[in-house]
């Protein structure tokens, strides 16, 4: 069963080598509302306090060697001054390490008042990725030779920026992580009997917005959409609905457009720490498959309450 698991998700490897990989995507998350600095860097310091935040993502559970994504992120507004600032690492790993990708941030934003309650941010990030692929462990189960050399620790810099307008109950924002579409490896050249790909970063796009409304003194409902584009690939639609309870328990459902069904919950646990759950169901083919448990989302949050903060729609976004 575990050979023919390994066979599945090295299946799905192969054929996008062999068709070309001329749309590489950045990473997706389920709950992109707790983790809005890694979509848009113009988000960085808007809670108003220092915010530090780790995610991690099984993707396709069943799956041997499926991906698997973990976040770590800190940002915090400037005391005194309009300035924001943000550090982020987000590492993606594919077939037991034949892929392996790890991102580091550097940000920084800019707001503007424009009312008592409404403000506008700018956002500019820079860093790179560092990236690492082992040929030979696709050729572990390939009958015939993939060829190409492995790669180690290729570093390739790259920016990001974004614009993020929020008030007490609305928000927002536009933004391109990545303006710097890079070029990893090329096998087009090769020999004609091999396999032909090519590996470029295109630039995503994303639009997300979101809106609280107050339904009675004890619960609050969001709304929220999460649209991204890039050239070679679907478009991707999420939208979610949340609930909030006492601003200390949420729950909610989400749908990523011809791609998987949600349930997310939370829990602020206390002033400081709140954690939240998300699972996945695939409504593709491959969600029908027996190797496929969905995929699970973790995400922990904490929060240096500061007598200076001002902190918009506390907790919900």
């Amino acid at each position: 069963m575990n050979y023919k698991k390994s066979l599945s998700v090295t299946a799905i490897m192969l054929f996008s080598l062999s068709v070309g990989l001329y749309a590489q995507q950045d990473a997706q998350f389920t709950q992109y509302m707790y983790n809005t600095m890694s979509v848009n860097p113009a988000y960085v310091g808007s809670r108003g306090q220092l915010s530090i935040a780790a995610l991690y993502r099984s993707q396709w559970v069943g799956l041997e060697g499926a991906p698997k994504t973990q976040t770590l992120n800190l940002h915090s507004p400037i005391r005194n001054s309009r300035l924001g600032y943000g550090i982020s690492v987000i590492n993606d790993n594919i077939g037991n390490g034949v892929v392996q990708e790890t991102q580091f941030d550097a940000v920084l934003s800019y707001t503007i008042d424009l009312s008592m309650d409404a403000k506008l941010s700018f956002g500019l990030k820079a860093g790179g990725n560092l990236l690492n692929l082992d040929f030979n462990g696709l050729n572990n189960f390939d009958s015939e030779n993939i060829e190409g050399d492995n790669i180690d620790n290729k570093f390739s810099p790259n920016f990001g920026v974004g614009v993020y307008y929020h008030s007490d109950q609305f928000y927002a924002g536009l933004s391109a992580p990545n303006l710097i579409e890079t070029q990893h490896f090329d096998n087009s050249q090769r020999d004609a009997n091999s396999v032909q790909f090519l590996s470029t970063e295109r630039m995503n796009f994303y639009f997300i917005t979101g809106y609280i409304f107050d339904l009675n003194n004890n619960f609050k409902f969001k709304p929220a959409l999460l649209t991204k584009v890039v050239g070679g690939a679907p478009l991707q639609v999420d939208v979610s609905a949340s609930f909030l309870f006492n601003d200390v328990f949420s729950f909610g459902a989400a749908y990523r457009w011809d791609a998987a069904i949600s349930g997310l919950v939370g829990f602020q646990i206390s002033e400081q720490l709140m954690i939240g759950l998300a699972y996945d169901r695939e409504t593709t083919e491959l969600g029908g498959t027996q190797f496929n448990d969905g995929s699970f989302e973790v995400f922990l949050r904490f929060e240096l309450i500061r007598s200076f903060s001002r902190m918009v729609s506390p907790r919900f976004f």
